[in-house]
């Protein structure tokens, strides 16, 4: 029964984190590369109620699938590159130094190591490092964000330990 708890819970927050996300990506930016990433809660919440497999997972399927929906493949290159920094970033400040950082510290790390990312993958389409010059814009942003999305899973993480289908499923 455990094994398929896990598969439902894992199955829901993919599905939430899709929709998140191609709604999100409907959304006009200001700036290029400037968004607030709220997927990103999710895969953030499934590391804290189901670990770190599970997180990657949600990221992967939801880059992917999110990309069939209505990405290009150079979106989808941006999303996995900036997306597996971020999460092993906060896979393992989360594991080693849980103590030590807040849950909000964590995704503003894991924001700030998303555009990084992002920006390498940039710098090597365009064959210049140069791009770099966007990353104090791209840092701003990466803390305000990170801040909102740890403060929203926060929220929902020390909600969701209230249902009982979750006990027991980490």
């Amino acid at each position: 029964m455990k094994k398929t708890r896990k598969m439902v819970l894992l199955g829901l927050l993919t599905g939430i984190a899709l929709v998140v996300y191609v709604i999100e990506a409907q959304i006009p930016v200001i700036l290029p590369g400037i968004k607030l990433g709220l997927a990103n809660a999710i895969s953030l919440l499934a590391l804290i109620i189901m670990g770190p497999k599970e997180a990657l997972t949600i990221m992967l399927l939801r880059t992917l699938l999110g990309t069939f929906l209505g990405g290009n493949m150079s979106a989808f290159l941006y999303s996995l590159s900036g997306g597996i920094l971020s999460n092993l970033v906060m896979i393992i400040l989360y594991k080693k130094f849980n103590e030590s950082f807040s849950l909000w510290s964590i995704s503003i790390a894991g924001a700030i190591f998303h555009n990084i990312g992002q920006l390498f993958i940039a710098a090597l389409v365009v064959q210049d490092f140069k791009i770099y010059f966007y990353l104090p814009v791209l840092m701003i942003s990466a803390i305000a964000a990170g801040y909102f999305i740890g403060l929203v899973t926060n929220f929902l993480s020390k909600h969701l330990e209230k249902i009982a289908f979750l006990k027991g499923i980490s």
